[in-house]
């Protein structure tokens, strides 16, 4: 069952992300779909959170997709070359967002590793943000698309996790964010191997 839009408007941008791993996303591109389960992903809020593209409610052409309603996909260029996925939270105005690091592959192995050009290597396939949008097929175009639709969605499968099985420490990449840069607000399963490598 597709994740209705009160699961993403809550305003606890860092209890969403952690409440995300266990969940399914999915993505249907020309009929083929594609998808895994969450195992990492780091929460930005964009009001107070200097690692946030919205800092201090910063709107520009690239950021005004975060401030619209929860529940909307926010994808970006990294260094010009991989696309970032990330889910808008909270109620319109507020700007935040959960960045997907990582997930577990469940459906559409042979087109991931046809995206991925990997024949081999699995664990590689899907452990890092660049890599999980190249496998599930997102890019610039799912800027903006409704989540709760049926180009890119999340479900509940029935996975949950208790806390001693989940790990909570400092995001990856954020060390020009001042203290912001040691806020706990990456979450990943404990000792799964698709969880991404600093």
């Amino acid at each position: 069952m597709k994740l209705s839009k009160h699961f993403y408007l809550r305003p606890d941008v860092a209890e969403i992300a952690r409440d995300l791993l266990g969940k399914s996303l999915f993505t249907n591109t020309n009929g083929v779909v594609t998808g895994g389960m969450i195992v990492e992903a780091e929460a930005y809020c964009g009001a107070t959170d200097r690692a946030s593209h919205a800092y201090m409610n910063k709107r520009t052409c690239r950021t005004k997709v975060m401030f619209g309603t929860g529940g909307s996909a926010y994808v970006y260029l990294c260094y010009g070359i991989h696309c970032l996925f990330n889910i808008v939270t909270n109620n319109e105005g507020h700007a935040d967002a959960v960045l997907i690091r990582a997930m577990e592959p469940t459906h559409g192995l042979d087109v991931i590793r046809m995206r991925r050009n990997l024949d081999n290597g699995y664990v590689n396939l899907t452990s890092g943000p660049g890599k999980l949008t190249k496998a599930l097929g997102i890019d610039l175009k799912h800027n903006g698309v409704d989540l709760t639709q049926d180009q890119v969605w999340i479900e509940e499968n029935g996975v949950a996790f208790s806390s001693d099985q989940i790990v909570s420490t400092t995001r990856i990449g954020v060390e020009y964010s001042g203290i912001d840069a040691f806020l706990p607000w990456r979450y990943y399963i404990k000792n799964n191997k698709w969880v991404s490598k600093p």
